[in-house]
């Protein structure tokens, strides 16, 4: 047990127990790619992989953080708080530096934290560890913080200290989780509602590519202005729209041939995701999983066709699916040019699914395939209390 792990780290490097233990869980987004950014809507739920984080105070005046993953001790000062080049200690920096300019006081502490969340797979491992700490201070430290709150604590921390410019799911995903459930969130107006994710015989599992192409981040910044360039003819013919949120499939039929083939595709999938993704709920509510899936190839579709951020290796994996029957439904999950596939499938051929697909892997890109199952869990939260 991971908690276990926790306890005989933090007798072996601080000598004592942790006063408590926080979970924290990764993330996967069920549909609606590249929808934040454009004010649509995301469709993530927290899963079973997690990082686990012990805590206790100090009388020393200094943070003592131990990563178990990394096998590495290191330390900082409250009133010597700045981002390092790189290294996992600055999502811890970055928010205790957002508890202090909120006004929250600190003091000294020792942390040791470890999980199975896989690193690199795009399961927002640096989002549950900044929700760990955040509410990990706040109970060491009797600060009284709503969970939106600490979200945007974790926001303000990648940005500030870790340097990337994420948007809200992530943390929000991983703070907000409820077993079971999925999440739509409003990435406008932040309004959520969950959805049940009766899958009855059938899970979910990821397929790890293992590939991250370089062009991935360069091109994540493309589709967001090729998106503006769209927003901006639009705005001029209907000025009543903010964004691709208040576009509509009518609307975008008129502007063919106004604009350019490529700002069209990408405004096109953006409009027909959302659209996809409140099918999505429906399909959940009246657990028509057969159609939950067929929408998760359509997304995957779109964001192979229309948004162009696939890569033959997730290509691959999802087209290895199409004719099994086990299989209801799989796509690339998150930004794009590697990471993991998604996949709805029968909870009795997962083992032989992973083994030929593997196989087929290595044969056809010469690389190894890690496959995960997931369930959906609770958000962020206390599992082990003081201890005397």
């Amino acid at each position: 047990m991971l908690t276990d792990r926790i306890k005989q780290k933090f007798l072996s490097e601080f000598h004592k127990e942790p006063e408590f233990i926080v979970r924290s869980p990764g993330r996967v987004n069920l549909i609606g790619e590249h929808t934040d950014y454009n004010e649509g809507f995301v469709l993530p739920a927290a899963i079973d992989k997690s990082i686990y984080l012990g805590f206790s105070r100090n009388q020393d005046n200094v943070c003592r953080v131990c990563s178990l993953d990394f096998a590495e001790t290191d330390q900082f000062y409250l009133d010597q708080l700045a981002p390092r080049m790189g290294g996992w200690l600055n999502f811890i920096m970055g928010v205790a530096d957002q508890f202090q300019k909120r006004g929250m006081e600190l003091g000294g502490f020792d942390c040791v934290f470890g999980g199975d969340i896989p690193i690199g797979a795009g399961l927002s491992s640096s989002a549950a560890l900044e929700n760990g700490v955040g509410m990990g201070l706040a109970r060491l430290f009797g600060h009284a913080v709503n969970k939106a709150t600490l979200i945007q604590i974790s926001q303000k921390a990648e940005h500030e200290f870790a340097g990337v410019q994420c948007g809200i799911m992530d943390m929000f995903a991983s703070m907000m989780g409820k077993k079971d459930l999925a999440i739509r969130l409003d990435c406008r107006s932040m309004e959520h509602a969950y959805f049940p994710l009766n899958l009855g015989s059938y899970q979910f599992l990821l397929l790890d590519t293992k590939v991250t192409h370089s062009l991935g981040d360069s091109e994540y910044n493309n589709r967001k202005e090729e998106c503006e360039i769209g927003i901006a003819y639009l705005q001029q013919r209907f000025p009543s729209v903010k964004s691709l949120r208040d576009v509509t499939v009518p609307m975008l039929q008129g502007a063919i041939g106004e604009i350019s083939p490529t700002v069209w595709n990408r405004c096109s999938y953006v409009v027909e995701e959302n659209e996809r993704l409140l099918k999505a709920c429906d399909c959940l509510e009246n657990a028509d999983l057969a159609g939950f899936g067929d929408l998760m190839y359509g997304s995957h579709n779109g964001l192979r066709q229309k948004y162009e951020v696939s890569c033959p290796e997730l290509d691959f994996l999802v087209d290895f699916t199409l004719d099994r029957v086990d299989v209801l439904g799989a796509r690339m999950m998150g930004g794009g040019f590697g990471g993991c596939t998604i996949n709805l499938i029968a909870t009795e051929s997962v083992d032989n699914f992973v083994k030929k697909a593997q196989k087929a892997y290595l044969n056809q890109m010469g690389r190894q395939l890690s496959a995960y199952t997931v369930n959906i869990s609770n958000g962020t939260e206390i599992v082990e209390k003081a201890m005397n």
